[in-house]
């Protein structure tokens, strides 16, 4: 059986259990033999596959099922509280979970919309694959407007971000960490060299003084903007950084604080809100913006027509 079947038969299996909050190995069998990844159109799951999927759930995504005896022998999830606060559970239940539903549903189809993610589905099994099994992977990478070219990486983590998938690797001939983004690769290959993640390895802790997946040379400091015109509501429900903190709410304005790495990946979110914001502090990223409303001024105030 292809990888990717595999993948969507444990979320599938992950999302009914986790939705039913508790759940019997004749009911599973019920959904199961009217599930699209049913292809072989098979009564019942197996008892010997039903729990190698379990194994494989455990071990790929530290999603624990257990059979509580004391009610009625049903399938539950031990973990549940993590899911629903952050974290990959979460993002497997929001995204996977929901696509595998859409598909059971075709005749809903033209009634949810939903964006996709490039290269995402092609390439991502393989290589969490590779970070299961402790093996480096090559990768054929093309940059815009380059040559391709193949690199050898310790895959440590993926992350997605504004609509990518990325792969956060050690490079082989220099032990740097670079991230790449799937929908950049032509192709990957799983090698036989196997690599152990460092212990004190956190992703978390990797990204967590920046937005994105830009990581330059810039210091965490911390950065004040002032948001107006309504759109203090859109920071409130929704935070830009695990670092945002507002220190001061008026009638038409909110000062917004954050501590973080100003990279360009934050400058980006910051300018979509156009004149709605406006950086108080640190000074040079101050001046980094009015050069850039100088700039789009000036283009605008060409006399040129096009």
């Amino acid at each position: 059986m292809a990888a990717s079947e595999l993948f969507n038969r444990y979320i599938w299996l992950v999302d009914l259990i986790y939705r039913t909050d508790g759940i019997t190995r004749d009911e599973i069998n019920r959904y199961w033999s009217r599930s699209r990844y049913n292809t072989d159109n098979e009564d019942e799951i197996p008892e010997r596959t039903f729990h190698r999927h379990k194994d494989a759930i455990k071990e790929l995504f530290d999603i624990d099922i257990y059979c509580d005896r004391s009610d009625s022998k049903k399938y539950k999830i031990s973990n549940r509280d993590d899911m629903e606060h952050g974290g990959v559970r979460a993002w497997l239940l929001n995204t996977f979970a929901v696509n595998n539903l859409i598909n059971e549903s075709h005749h809903l189809k033209h009634r949810i919309l939903f964006e996709e993610i490039p290269s995402g589905q092609r390439f991502l099994t393989p290589i969490i694959e590779a970070m299961r099994d402790g093996f480096t992977i090559y990768i054929e990478h093309k940059k815009f407007d380059s040559t391709p070219y193949t690199v050898e990486i310790a895959p440590y983590c993926v992350k997605v971000f504004r609509q990518r998938w990325y792969v956060l690797g050690r490079r082989a001939t220099d032990y740097n960490m670079r991230v790449y983004s799937l929908d950049r690769i032509i192709d990957v290959k799983q090698t036989d060299t196997k690599f152990s993640l460092p212990k004190d390895f956190s992703a978390d802790e990797y990204f967590a003084e920046s937005i994105g997946v830009i990581l330059d040379s810039h210091k965490a400091e911390v950065v004040e903007v002032k948001v107006m015109h309504g759109q203090q509501n859109y920071f409130r429900s929704l935070p830009l950084h695990h670092s945002q903190a507002e220190k001061e709410r008026h009638d038409d304005y909110s000062i917004f604080s954050f501590y973080l790495r100003p990279t360009f990946d934050f400058i980006q979110e910051l300018l979509k809100y156009g004149a709605s914001v406006e950086v108080i502090s640190p000074q040079w990223l101050r001046n980094t913006f009015q050069t850039t409303a100088h700039n789009m001024c000036a283009v605008y105030n060409s006399q040129s027509k096009h």
